[in-house]
């Protein structure tokens, strides 16, 4: 044999060798590797998308959540996504800024209860307030967009007499709050809008009907209970008090107390309505000097 057949048939033999060992180490060690890849090549090509087709399952998709969002947005409530705690002393502050100045508002947090799906915050409000200061607060926290909650509450009534002799008729409050909030997006709209929280103003169900405080006559009023009707003129009626000075009043003037309601020519009477600490007291004065009373007490 030749050394060039030779060393054609070794070359040959190397070349089967390199083959088999390949193969063998292909089947092999790396069969599983080759698997696992076929079938994501698979998975790939079976999900496989174009670009169009992409962009018209994002624009269903973009309807979708906001279509969603809508009907979230209406809803009278929703739940905010990680509610920090300034929220609420912020959202107080902002109702309490409209109150007189005499009323007050402490905010003091307590506590963070966690349910199954959303949290809340626990806050105790107190303070003294006039009546409906303290209503404008609850009626506030109750209608907020972002759901609050009073869980309990105490009313008591204070009545403080000003430096110029006039009550104040105030309540003393404590009021418990619950403020929830969610770890995620699933009870809120990304666009909200904010309940009303103004309240028409409602009667002072801690202002008394009968009171002791009577308020000075800061004005220097007519005091109608110890006057004398003087004259009646057509411009009105002429009226002294009892330290001589002379008023001239005509139908809805107010005096002290009240109102002079009616001048009655031909009786030559004038008529007050005169509220003393919630009794109402009707006064007929004449030109005789003769003075008439009606009293009538609150129901």
């Amino acid at each position: 044999m030749d050394r060039k057949l030779k060393n054609t048939l070794i070359l040959i033999a190397l070349l089967l060798l390199i083959i088999v060992a390949g193969s063998v180490f292909v089947i092999v060690f790396q069969k599983n590797d080759i698997d696992e890849r076929k079938k994501k090549l698979n998975d790939l090509t079976l999900t496989a998308y174009n670009t169009d087709e992409l962009v018209e399952q994002l624009n269903t998709l973009k309807a979708r959540a906001t279509e969603l969002d809508s009907i979230l947005a209406l809803r009278k409530f929703n739940i905010p996504v990680n509610l920090h705690q300034s929220e609420f002393y912020n959202f107080i502050n902002k109702i309490s800024f409209r109150f007189a100045p005499e009323s007050f508002v402490n905010i003091e947090y307590k506590d963070i209860i966690n349910s199954k799906h959303y949290r809340h915050y626990l806050y105790r409000l107190s303070g003294t307030a006039y009546y409906n200061d303290v209503y404008k607060m609850v009626f506030a926290i109750e209608q907020s967009k972002e759901l609050k909650k009073i869980l309990n509450c105490t009313f008591d009534n204070f009545v403080k007499v000003d430096d110029e002799g006039i009550p104040r008729y105030f309540v003393n409050y404590s009021i418990d709050c619950a403020v929830y909030y969610s770890d995620n997006d699933r009870y809120a709209s990304s666009v909200s809008q904010e309940n009303r929280l103004t309240p028409n103003p409602l009667y002072d169900i801690f202002y008394p009907l009968i009171r002791n405080e009577i308020p000075p006559n800061l004005d220097e009023l007519l005091d109608a209970q110890s006057a004398e009707l003087l004259a009646l003129i057509p411009e009105g009626a002429f009226i002294a008090d009892s330290k001589g000075t002379t008023y001239l009043l005509w139908e809805g003037d107010k005096v002290y107390l009240g109102y002079l309601t009616e001048i009655d020519y031909d009786k030559n009477e004038v008529h007050f309505v005169l509220n003393k600490g919630g009794i109402i007291e009707k006064l007929t004065m004449t030109l005789d000097k003769k003075i008439e009373k009606e009293i009538k007490k609150p129901n």
